[in-house]
């Protein structure tokens, strides 16, 4: 059963997410809500992009995701139905779909025209523009209803990792609830390089590791002695194949990022090397 998923910068303090929510169950009571995410920075799309790129596709097919980040509404920014990987996400044309789907493309993008011609009036865009459009979507209502097909949408992209002759480079891509450092060196491009050399050394700041670890508790050897381990450092591939840096049980106070003193777009190397 599809469902509507809501993702927005707009906080848990104030209305707008229960305005969202009202909205939608005043036009169909029915279906059913559930929240990714409320605490995307202000504006920030890459952060944003991350967190649904991660999370969309656990949802049944057909769901509309709804991203109400940098939303705002303004007569000259339109707002978008991306139509991809079998769910629906609507937004504000601002770049953050081509976030998402850098690797993918979408099936169909339209420009929603529901409520936003001529001298409509929009308070509150998620409400009076996203929300009635993904209801249409779930009622099994066509696109093309509601909006026409757009061909130049906001495209946006992510830094890219490189390589030299013996040297990825790559820079902080998000920093998680647990202060974990995620960059844009991915699994499939580390192990690309890696393949004509013995080993390798992960360099970021002035500190180094020369191990990636299968997953997160990895480092753990001995399980019965489990807490000898926390506080260690090490490097991972995260669950969404990307160059993970951790201190194990750490958190957003004592974490990598803050033991490590990395931000986003700082630089992280691996330097290979032939014995």
């Amino acid at each position: 059963m599809p469902v509507i998923t809501l993702t927005s910068d707009f906080g848990n303090t104030d209305h707008r997410i229960a305005a969202m929510k009202g909205r939608i169950i005043s036009l169909n009571p029915d279906i059913t809500i559930l929240d990714i995410s409320h605490e995307i920075q202000a504006y920030n799309l890459k952060q944003t992009a991350y967190i649904v790129k991660n999370a969309y596709h656990h949802f049944p097919k057909g769901s509309i995701h709804i991203i109400a980040v940098d939303s705002f509404y303004h007569k000259d920014r339109k707002c978008i139905i991306y139509k991809a990987d079998g769910h629906y996400f609507i937004a504000a044309d601002n770049g953050v779909l081509s976030l998402i789907f850098f690797d993918i493309k979408p099936e169909a993008v339209y420009e929603i025209t529901y409520n936003t011609r001529f001298d409509d009036i929009v308070r509150f865009a998620a409400a009076d523009v996203l929300v009635p459009a993904a209801v249409h979507l779930h009622n099994g209502g066509l696109p093309e209803v509601i909006g026409r097909k757009y061909t130049t949408p906001k495209q946006l992209s992510f830094p890219n990792a490189g390589f030299t002759d013996h040297m990825i480079f790559g820079e902080v891509l998000y920093i998680d609830n647990f202060g974990n450092i995620i960059s844009n060196i991915s699994k499939a491009y580390f192990e690309e390089h890696y393949v004509i050399f013995d080993r390798f050394t992960i360099k970021f700041r002035n500190l180094a590791l020369s191990k990636i670890y299968s997953g997160y508790t990895g480092l753990v050897t001995e399980w019965e002695n489990e807490t000898e381990f926390h506080g260690k450092p090490a490097a991972i591939f995260n669950e969404a194949g990307l160059l993970e840096l951790t201190i194990y049980k750490g958190n957003i106070k004592n974490g990598a990022h803050t033991l490590f003193g990395l931000n986003i777009g700082e630089r992280i190397y691996v330097e290979f090397h032939k014995d």
